[in-house]
């Protein structure tokens, strides 16, 4: 009986997260209600409030869901290129910032556009939420501006966030668009996704060394 317990409420957790990330991404974090996202989970209110406390901290569970994860893989990919003293090439750095990023979206064919489209709102909704997606990256962002620094002496931590900051802007522009017409990342297929690797980290250290 306890084994069931916990499984329903594992479910009903994962359930109202998929939910309200779809609703996040089609409609913003203001044009959807915690009614919405309770008429679409099938759950009550009660089962929201037990597992979030609020829409806010709803909103930080879907983006800790995505982000952990990839921090995590950014943070085992730098270490990984500065082992041994090493001095990453920009390139390498670049790589290893897109990479996880990307590769997340290419795991989960059927929810692609679900998740491109939150990726890509999260990082421009105002404050509060700003600040939890910022908060969830932070480690992340240090540690790819602390070996930038390494790689690129020359440049002054300031000259480095801003630029980083521009990279990061072309990121989520990708994400946002991913499997579009038009788009750089045009499937969720290897070699589409490391193709549009390639062509991001090219297109962009020029940018980082100028």
């Amino acid at each position: 009986m306890q084994k069931i317990v916990v499984t329903t409420t594992i479910d009903t957790k994962a359930q109202i997260i998929n939910v309200a990330e779809r609703l996040f991404a089609e409609r913003g974090f203001a044009g959807t209600t915690l009614r919405n996202v309770i008429s679409e989970a099938d759950v009550n209110l009660a089962a929201v409030h037990y597992h979030f406390g609020s829409k806010e901290e709803l909103f930080r569970a879907v983006v800790e869901r995505f982000a952990r994860p990839i921090v995590e893989q950014e943070l085992a990919l730098l270490d990984r290129l500065q082992a041994g003293g090493r001095v990453p090439t920009v390139e390498a750095i670049l790589t290893a910032l897109f990479k996880p990023c990307l590769e997340f979206l290419a795991q989960d064919k059927e929810f692609l556009l679900v998740h491109t489209q939150f990726m890509g709102r999260c990082w421009t909704e105002p404050e509060p939420l700003k600040s939890i997606v910022e908060g969830e990256f932070a480690a992340s962002i240090e540690a790819f501006l602390d070996v930038l620094q390494r790689a690129l002496p020359a440049q002054s931590r300031s000259q480095l966030a801003w630029k980083f900051d521009l990279v990061i802007a072309a990121l989520v522009r990708v994400q946002s668009e991913a499997g579009q017409p038009w788009a750089l990342l045009q499937s969720t297929n290897p070699e589409s996704v490391r193709s549009a690797i390639e062509q991001l980290v090219q297109f962009l250290s020029p940018g980082m060394r100028s």
